[in-house]
């Protein structure tokens, strides 16, 4: 072991440098050779970056499952670019035929409502083309005021006997009647949210829905409300949307009527249809959708059963005789999502749109037979003064009565969408999978490859989603969960890369003292290279202290803070010529400096860098000394130049935390540290500058020039070592003067240890003055070991070995 003032790893000099390592304890932590990987704690213990991730992935999971507005937008954006980009192909020819309440017919027939009468005649057309069922996407709520008893209370002056025989005759309603029961008609209702002013007749109330049951996969499930079970019905019900108002026609119109449905197609919070309630709670009432019950009328069909399951309303069945019913598949709510074609064309002078012909040229009979036998009518009106326009995928101004034709033929096509809640769940569980990988991998992986399993999720997400609905007919939606895991990618990256960023300013702030810049950002960049743990590696050391700094303390006696000036002056420049040639700052011991190389990043040329810096802090000394005799005379004081001496050795160490528990320091132990020690006390007695280890001089003394000094025992150790002192850079080394004494200094050695000491003190002579006398010194002290030899002779086999009495 080195001396107490090596040993004392911990301690704080008077120049306020402890360890370097301990101020990192709490960015790295401590580690071991035996554990490579990092120890992480407790598995409650999370980095605050992972709380954060599941923080998010949890509000995100949590946002989902509430499904707000901004979080359904996005699913129904994701559906209208699906719409837009593959419509739906329809039938050709149509099942149904939208028979135009169009400008022109407003301009032939006059203005809407129509009276009845002009209904009556349109529905006799239809029945005479032989259609299979007629339905109105409107409601005819009040008495036609064109009826013959509507008219005689408006008449004035008129004969009083004609008046009495025109309030005879029976009412357009009766008429409009009459015709309805010789063709099947369905018509239209509307829901209102409104307080209702009226009770409505009860043939209005009557519905083609008639059963509530559970899906034969649900036939366990036992609905409940507040803790209460309930039934089937009452449980649809609960999904399904709830008007507390219902619109009727006129009672001759609902009582001959075939249906009753409602026509209004309710849009989503951005003002667009997408979805349209097959089922709606009117005053109630269970009522169907008018596509729905024109299907049912026009199937000859039963009634309309509802299926439920634990998630709602699964979907609706048509009872029609001798099937097992058609089953048409809906949302939680009750609702069909439309798959739209594209827009048709109406308003045309030759009927020449896919679904639409005007209603003047029906009733007219201008219509060729075969576009019109067998399909269904929907009446209703393109004329954008009747105010029936909505907003759809695939047009931002489609007639509300083409919404309907829209799913009359989805239903007919088998193309109904979609997006059970098995989908919702799905979404929910890839992006929360997803999210979980992101939260382990983007401070294992990196931004880059984390990234990249980004696009991964996200294009699986949209593939996935585009095979679903353009070959299964299923809704997936890819935009939450690919925008979810691009949120919490961006919050971890930006995490991350905020925590490296902090890290990377310790590390600066903590090694910018002991390493030099290069290696500070090496270290920034690249914290893993920095091994905390034990473990055992080669490596060189420096230790450098002042001579003869007791006689510079006795000039300072009455000004101690001058002093510490003084040594602050001295080892800056020391420190620069270590830090610029890879070295990293152990400790100051007062006026000593301990360094090492090779730690914590590895430096492939530690010995001949080792060398170098020794060879820099004495240029850097000479500068100082320079400047210091300068001050010195002009301010009248009396000048000591400062003197350093320095050893070097290089060899397998320990290099970890040392200490206790409570308080430990990232240093080096071993061997060869306590001789590097050793060579810095030697290099007085050598009478030269710097000594260096045989192992350190083997890999400098082709680039520098180094002379052997002796074969030692230092105190402490009972192996002799061959120590070396370094003298100059290259270009010593290659000049002759050099090479002369090189092959003296070789003889002398020689001779010196064959006990030759005549032969010795010739050669030493000779040396004398070569190199401007830097081995001037080395050589009187030999001199005075042969003169002390001479009196007490070694023994015969003396191996040349010297063994030190001092450190």
């Amino acid at each position: 072991m080195v001396d107490a003032t090596l040993e004392r790893r911990d301690a704080s000099d008077g120049t306020g440098n402890g360890g370097v390592f301990t101020r990192l304890r709490g960015l790295f932590g401590s580690g071991s050779k035996k554990k490579k990987k990092k120890s992480r704690g407790p598995w409650w213990k999370l980095s605050r970056v992972t709380l954060l991730g599941l923080a998010v992935l949890a509000a995100t999971v949590s946002l989902r499952v509430i499904d707000p507005d901004v979080v359904e937008a996005l699913r129904l954006k994701t559906f209208d670019a699906f719409n837009r980009i593959q419509p739906r192909t329809p039938a050709d020819p149509s099942p149904v035929v939208i028979v135009d309440i169009d400008e022109r017919s407003l301009a032939e027939l006059g203005q809407w409502p129509w009276p009845r009468t002009l209904v009556g005649d349109l529905i006799a057309a239809t029945r005479d083309y032989g259609m299979a069922v007629i339905g109105f996407d409107a409601v005819f709520r009040e008495v036609d005021k064109t009826s013959p008893s509507a008219l005689v209370k408006t008449m004035r002056g008129a004969d009083t006997n004609l008046l009495s025989e025109l309030g005879k005759l029976p009412s357009n309603e009766a008429y409009m009647a009459e015709i309805m029961r010789t063709m099947r008609t369905v018509v239209g209702q509307a829901g209102t949210r409104n307080e209702p002013l009226s009770t409505p007749p009860d043939v209005a109330m009557q519905t083609s829905v008639k059963a509530f049951l559970k899906d034969k996969t649900a036939r366990h499930f036992q609905p409940q409300q507040d803790g209460q079970t309930i039934s089937d019905e009452a449980f649809a019900r609960s999904f399904m949307l709830n008007f507390s108002e219902l619109i009727s026609n006129v009672p001759e119109v609902e009582a001959a009527a075939s249906g009753r449905a409602f026509f209004s197609v309710d849009e989503e919070f951005d003002g667009v249809v997408r979805r349209v309630p097959v089922m709606k709670i009117i005053q109630g009432a269970v009522k169907p959708t008018l596509a729905l019950e024109m299907l049912r009328v026009g199937l000859n069909g039963n009634s309309i059963l509802s299926r439920v399951d634990p998630g709602g309303i699964k979907d609706v069945v048509l009872q029609v005789k001798g099937t097992p019913g058609f089953a048409i598949p809906t949302d939680e709510k009750g609702r069909v999502w439309v798959y739209f074609a594209e827009e048709d064309k109406f308003n045309t002078e030759d009927n020449s749109g896919r679904l639409y012909v005007s209603a003047t040229d029906v009733i007219n009979k201008r219509v060729p037979p075969e576009r019109m036998a067998g399909r269904l009518a929907l009446v209703g009106t393109s004329a954008v003064g009747l105010l029936d326009i909505r907003s759809t995928p695939i047009s931002p101004r489609l007639p509300g009565v083409e919404v309907h034709a829209n799913l009359i033929e989805t239903i007919m096509q088998g193309t109904v969408l979609k997006h059970p809640v098995q989908m919702h769940i799905i979404e929910i569980l890839v992006f929360a999978i997803a999210g979980l990988i992101l939260i382990v991998s983007v401070p294992r992986l990196g931004p880059f490859v984390s990234l990249a399993f980004v696009a991964v999720v996200c294009g699986g997400l949209v593939y996935a989603s585009w095979h679903l609905f353009s070959q299964e007919l299923t809704f997936l939606d890819p935009a939450y969960p690919s925008a979810a895991t691009i949120l919490l990618y961006a919050v971890l990256a930006f995490s991350n890369y905020a925590r490296d960023a902090q890290e990377k300013k310790q590390v600066r702030g903590a090694f910018a003292q002991y390493l030099s810049p290069d290696l500070v950002e090496q270290l920034a960049e690249n914290p893993d290279q920095l091994t905390l743990g034990g473990e055992t590696k080669k490596m060189t050391m420096l230790f450098c202290d002042v001579r003869g700094f007791t006689s510079i303390s006795e000039l300072y006696k009455t000004d101690p803070q001058g002093l510490t000036v003084l040594i602050n002056r001295l080892l800056t420049p020391l420190t620069d010529a270590i830090l610029k040639k890879g070295g990293t700052i152990d400790k100051y011991m007062g006026d000593c400096i301990m360094a090492f190389w090779n730690a914590p990043l590895d430096v492939p040329e530690q010995e001949k860098d080792s060398c170098a810096s020794a060879l820099d802090m004495y240029d850097a000394l000479d500068a100082l000394n320079e400047i210091r005799k300068q001050e010195a005379e002009e301010s009248g004081m009396k000048y000591l130049p400062l003197n350093i001496g320095i050893g070097i050795n290089t060899g397998d160490v320990v290099v970890g935390n040392m200490g206790s528990e409570q308080r430990f320091d990232y240093s080096v132990l071993g061997d060869a540290v306590n001789l590097a020690a050793r060579l810095e006390g030697q290099s007085k007695s050598y009478g030269v500058k710097t000594v260096i280890g045989d192992t350190t001089n083997d890999y400098a003394k082709n680039d520098f020039a180094t002379l052997e000094l002796d074969l030692i025992a230092v105190k402490g150790k009972s192996e002799a070592v061959r120590i070396f002192t370094l003298l100059g850079r290259k270009d010593m080394l290659e000049s002759e003067e050099f090479k002369t004494l090189r092959q003296h200094h070789e003889g002398f050695l020689k001779a010196y240890r064959a006990q030759e000491w005549e032969h010795a003190e010739e050669i030493a002579e000779t040396c004398k003055g070569m190199l401007d006398g830097l081995m001037d010194e080395f050589y009187s002290i030999y001199r005075g070991r042969i003169d002390e030899f001479r009196e007490n002779p070694p023994p015969a086999d003396w191996d040349g070995v010297y063994v030190a009495t001092t450190k």
